[in-house]
């Protein structure tokens, strides 16, 4: 047994005119159900942003990723938590979902500025890592040879 676990992965695209169909990576969202983790990168590059549009409010765009980021990291509350509002209502946005289906949400397709990619699935034998590797190889620019 390879010690390797199934993942699902999308990316965060940022279209700045939804009318034009343009867009950058500007993140990868990661589940892995066997392992329990929710990863998310984000790297927004404004030159490419300001490439499609030079009008486009890069520093919106940057605080939805970091929203983004933000739901996905939010923690599980404990079992006997999970109906307690008050202690929900008090860890933000995606409170007391388990992060399967916080994936889900965070995947599900919208016609906003930044917009989730389709789902695709892959094997790793650690998620945190492979979340590292998929930024650098669909997100960052190439490093130059």
């Amino acid at each position: 047994m390879s010690g390797r676990v199934t993942y699902e992965y999308a990316l965060l695209r940022v279209v700045p005119r939804i009318e034009r169909g343009e867009a950058i990576n500007a993140g990868v969202l990661l589940h892995c159900r066997q392992r329990d983790v929710l990863a998310v990168r984000v790297h927004l590059d404004r030159a490419r942003l300001a490439a499609l549009d030079p009008y486009a409010d890069a520093d919106a765009v940057a605080d939805v990723l970091e929203t983004i980021a933000a739901v996905a990291a939010v923690p599980e509350p404990p079992r006997s938590d999970r109906h307690s509002t008050g202690a929900l209502a008090a860890r933000g946005p995606g409170a007391g979902e388990d992060i399967g289906r916080r994936f889900r949400r965070l995947t599900t397709p919208r016609s906003t500025i930044v917009q989730p990619g389709p789902v695709h699935t892959g094997l790793t034998a650690d998620p945190h890592a492979e979340a590292d590797r998929l930024l650098e190889r669909l997100v960052l620019p190439p490093a130059p040879e």
